[in-house]
């Protein structure tokens, strides 16, 4: 299972998967509703991309994002 942690490992899973399922970026654009830019911005790992225009594109993709607790959030601790 890939786990990316950065959006530009994200953006590298994205077009792994897209170019496994033999799609060009026009292709996903189409699929997931979106823009060619979009596509584009996000697989070179842009932060500033939109969320739900990434689950569009994940979920034409075939995927899914699952999110796993790796740790808390802890207040600070004051002496």
């Amino acid at each position: 299972m890939n786990t990316p942690t950065t959006s530009s490992e994200l953006g590298e899973a994205i077009r792994a998967r897209r170019q496994e399922l033999g799609a060009t970026q026009k292709d996903l654009a189409m699929a997931a509703g979106t823009g060619l830019r979009f596509i584009i911005d996000l697989e070179r790992g842009k932060p500033s991309c939109q969320t739900g225009k990434m689950l569009l594109v994940l979920q034409a993709l075939g995927l899914s994002l699952t999110l796993c607790a790796s740790d808390m959030i802890r207040p600070n601790e004051t002496p």
